[in-house]
């Protein structure tokens, strides 16, 4: 069985067809921002940059992205998570559903409300319930009046993340 963990871990790092999913045990590492966290998959291999599907955090120098990437980190910051890759995003990051034990850590992010339901074109996104329910409850993001969309701030402000090799 760790042999068939390995390989799956080897092939994250390749693109994947349409469609086609990789899973795999791995430890995560770092923590960039509220959506984006490193692991190693124990293989050998160099880290991987992930970006957790599905949701979308604020930036880390937006309001609420430092908070956003504290709670990442608290729950999985030097813990084992089991990795599902879906596919790659346009800057070459996996894009994962990634559980803790039983838990999934896009639905804890936006439940939590450090994160929104990532919505692409006329759909609100896999966990529009658990947004729904954060905004009820006014959590963490949703306790401001109208916080500002991580696309929208990029859009105005781009990136905070400097261009660094390796993280």
């Amino acid at each position: 069985m760790r042999r068939v963990w390995r390989w799956a871990g080897l092939l994250a790092g390749l693109a994947l067809p349409a469609g086609a999913t990789v899973m795999y045990e791995a430890t995560v590492t770092h923590v960039s921002d509220g959506d984006t966290v490193w692991v190693d998959a124990g293989d050998g291999g160099a880290p991987r940059k992930l970006r957790i599907d599905g949701i979308d955090a604020p930036e880390i120098c937006q309001d609420g992205g430092a908070e956003s990437r504290a709670l990442l980190a608290a729950r999985a910051l030097h813990r084992r998570v089991q990795v599902q890759v879906r596919r790659q995003d346009d800057y070459g990051r996996g894009l994962a559903r990634i559980q803790l034990g039983s838990e999934d850590l896009g639905a804890v992010m936006v439940r939590e409300g450090q994160a929104w339901s990532y919505r692409w074109r006329h759909s609100p996104g896999p966990y529009i319930a658990e947004e729904q329910q954060a905004r009820q409850q006014r959590r963490g993001l949703f306790a401001q009046a109208q916080p500002e969309l991580p696309r929208a701030f990029r859009q105005r402000h781009g990136t905070c993340h400097p261009q660094v090799l390796g993280r």
